[in-house]
């Protein structure tokens, strides 16, 4: 199954601990299904010091994968979630928000 969201698309997590809060889509990974966005879902990275440099450890956050039934496309018009349906233009397949019926990029 093809996913129907892509990278730098605009989403609202729907469910989990992040529940609510936004953000956009850096990376997605249509083989298991999953998307990471930016800002949401962190996870703490620790690292050792550099072998035989002076780079000290640390802990770094970096979002990590959840899964895409979890997340809705924003809606550009209500700023709310959406489903997205495709469409046939010109004999181009394009996407298209449900709620509003706006023609996304």
């Amino acid at each position: 199954m093809k996913m129907k969201l892509k990278k730098g698309d605009q989403v609202i997590v729907v469910s989990g601990k992040d529940k609510g809060r936004t953000g956009t889509i850096t990376r997605a990974l249509p083989a298991t299904g999953q998307v990471v966005i930016e800002g949401v879902a962190l996870v703490k990275r620790h690292l050792k010091p550099g072998r035989g440099s002076k780079e000290s450890g640390a802990i770094i956050e970096r979002p990590r994968a959840i899964d895409a039934s979890n997340v809705m496309f924003l809606d550009p018009k209500s700023k709310k979630g959406t489903r997205i349906a495709r469409t046939k233009e010109d004999g181009k397949t394009v996407r298209v928000a449900k709620k509003s019926n706006t023609t996304l990029s």
